[in-house]
């Protein structure tokens, strides 16, 4: 059954190039970052692995943990790891879950048969402190992901789970952000005491409060 955004993220044990982990346990009171490859030695995986681990200062600011997952085993992935560190000019600083088993793959639905019977798609998931979802996104496998979208997602996440307000359209880290509908106008200036702008009594927008 695919996961939706809310659901509780499975717990699991997993093989991984930095011993057996329990995802649980990995994550700790940190956001997390899970997301798979369709399978080791492929060219987009090898360069979204490679800036993965060059943003590896980016998602410790966020307090967000990492762990990739391709369903080929270990000793592909030792080998794999080399190439990625000597092509990409970097070092894998985070686990490669080895999922010959297609156990994670399946819990987490990130086989899609009419896509591959075998391969797992580029699925990403976003999981709060609280173990639940707050993001998914799907990539086909051809295509590979925006790493920069991904850290923009992860600060509005974390922006709007701490403030009531929500972030407009291609919102960036620092710009003005929307106050949520539920607060009444005549509550935003002892909320949010930076100021607002009224659009329409709908839209209402107030620099990013915790900045």
């Amino acid at each position: 059954m695919a996961l939706r955004l809310g659901d509780t993220a499975p717990n699991f044990t997993a093989k991984t190039s930095e011993g057996e982990v329990d995802f649980y346990e990995y994550l700790g009171d940190s956001w997390g970052l899970l997301f798979s490859h369709p399978a080791d030695y492929t060219p987009v995986c090898t360069t979204e692995l490679g800036q993965t681990a060059k943003l590896k200062s980016e998602f410790e600011k966020r307090n967000v943990k990492v762990l990739a997952l391709s369903v080929d085993d270990l000793d592909s992935h030792t080998g794999w790891i080399k190439d990625i560190n000597e092509t990409q000019n970097t070092q894998v600083n985070f686990p490669l879950i080895a999922d010959e088993d297609r156990k994670v793959s399946t819990l987490y639905d990130m086989i899609h048969p009419n896509a591959s019977d075998n391969m797992t798609v580029r699925s990403v998931f976003i999981i709060g402190p609280d173990k639940k979802i707050k993001l998914t996104i799907t990539y086909p496998a051809s295509t590979g992901r925006n790493f920069n979208e991904i850290l923009r997602v992860i600060d509005s996440l974390q922006l709007t789970a701490d403030y009531s307000v929500a972030t407009p359209v291609d919102w960036k880290e620092g710009e003005d952000v929307v106050v949520a509908p539920a607060i009444p106008t005549e509550e935003i200036p002892e909320r949010f005491p930076k100021g607002f702008k009224e659009i329409k009594p709908y839209l209402r927008m107030t620099p990013q409060p915790n900045k």
